[in-house]
Formats: structure tokens, sequence, C-alpha cells
């Protein structure tokens, strides 16, 4: 396997690798036009986001700025909406459902590094899948962190760190972020 393959498929590998690397900097040059663009620039910014994200629906909206890491790994649904600062560390997949919304601030991190320090010290690294279900709703400057599952109809209060699993249809907050009650 490649350095690509290794890190879609979640095991350890090379993020200097010379492809990575060339991929990283062109999504980054794509990231630096689409927030330099106009914000009513509507259609280059539809554009350079469907060019740059690995799944679009037809109606979502990311308001500048915005950044991640490689966008190909990145899959919204429709009716997306993402307000200023997102963020996507996105080695490995991060898929949104439909009827997502997201707060400022907030950040979606898949890579980890090991926990061994000779072996963190070369420099490899890997990535763990972050899913988010439909109708979810994230409040302002919530992070989810590497391996996340987030259930439909859930709301993630603002501030929260999302370091587990968070069931369907509950409401949740905290650091770390918990179930605080069902949602009817």
């Amino acid at each position: 396997m490649d350095e690509k393959q290794k890190m879609i498929s979640e095991t350890l590998y090379n993020p200097n690798d010379k492809k990575l690397l060339e991929e990283r900097t062109k999504c980054k040059n794509t990231c630096y036009s689409y927030n330099n663009l106009i914000p009513a620039n509507m259609i280059e910014r539809q554009k350079l986001l469907k060019e740059l994200l690995g799944r679009t629906k037809e109606n979502f909206l990311i308001e500048q700025p915005f950044w991640c890491d490689y966008g190909y790994n990145i899959k919204i649904g429709e009716n997306f909406y993402a307000n200023h600062n997102l963020i996507i560390l996105d080695p490995a997949e991060v898929e949104f459902g439909d009827n997502v919304f997201i707060g400022p601030n907030c950040s979606f991190y898949t890579p980890l590094h090991p926990l061994d320090a000779k072996t963190r010290n070369t420099g490899l690294e890997y990535a763990k899948k972050i899913k988010i279900g439909n109708n979810v709703w994230f409040g302002g400057n919530v992070v989810v962190l590497p391996g996340v599952t987030i259930g439909d109809n859930s709301v993630i209060g603002a501030g929260s760190v999302v370091c587990k699993n968070i069931p369907p249809n509950v409401l949740a907050f905290g650091n770390p972020c918990k179930v605080i009650k069902n949602i009817d």
C-alpha cells in the first residue's frame, strides 16, 4: 500500500509523503481561494466547494473562512450549513447527513498520533472516521474528536468536546460531552 492507501484505511502512515504533501498543498490553495472570494459570489463559492469536497448535495452553505486538509474525504448531505471558522482535518472520512447545522468555530479532527513516544517521534500518524447523522445541530465552539459517531436528531451544546459516540435523539454537552437528556 502507498501512504495514501494507508491513510484512508486508518492505519499508520507518513503524512510527509510527497504525494500527500502535494494533495494538502492543493487543498490549502483551494481553501485560500474560497476564503478570499467576495461572500456574495455564491456561484463561484459553490463551484469551488463542489470541486474540493468528496460529496455534496445541491443545497449547502459553508461560511468563510473554511479550512480542511484534503477535502476529498469530506461528504456533506442536503441542507447543510456551517457558520464561520469551520475546520475539518480529514485524513479519514468525515461524513455529514442531511439537515446538519454547525455553529461558528467548530472543528472536526480525524488524525491521531501514537501514544508511544518513540513511534510518535517518527512522524507517523493514523486517522479514524467521523460520522454525523441526519438532523444534527452543533452549537458554537464544538470539537469532535477522531472515531466519533453522532446519531440522528441530536443536539450538541456549545463548547462541547465530543470524544465518545453520541446516540440519536439526545441533547448532549460538556467537556467531555455527555448525554443530558433525551429529545422527544
